[in-house]
């Protein structure tokens, strides 16, 4: 795996992280969550739109 890759994928499970703890106790989710949401599935989908163009 390339480190770019490496990075993004980190980068993702931080943000994963963040959006689940929102989930499990929404109470203590800050006030930025809805913006960190947001991210996660806009990076995501890049991502994940970027990986099956290199596979296909």
């Amino acid at each position: 795996m390339q480190k770019h890759n490496k990075t993004i994928l980190l980068l993702l499970i931080a943000l994963n992280s963040v959006v689940l703890l929102g989930q499990i106790y929404p109470a203590g989710a800050p006030p930025f969550a809805r913006v960190v949401n947001i991210i996660f599935l806009v990076l995501s989908l890049m991502f994940f739109i970027t990986q099956a163009k290199r596979k296909a």
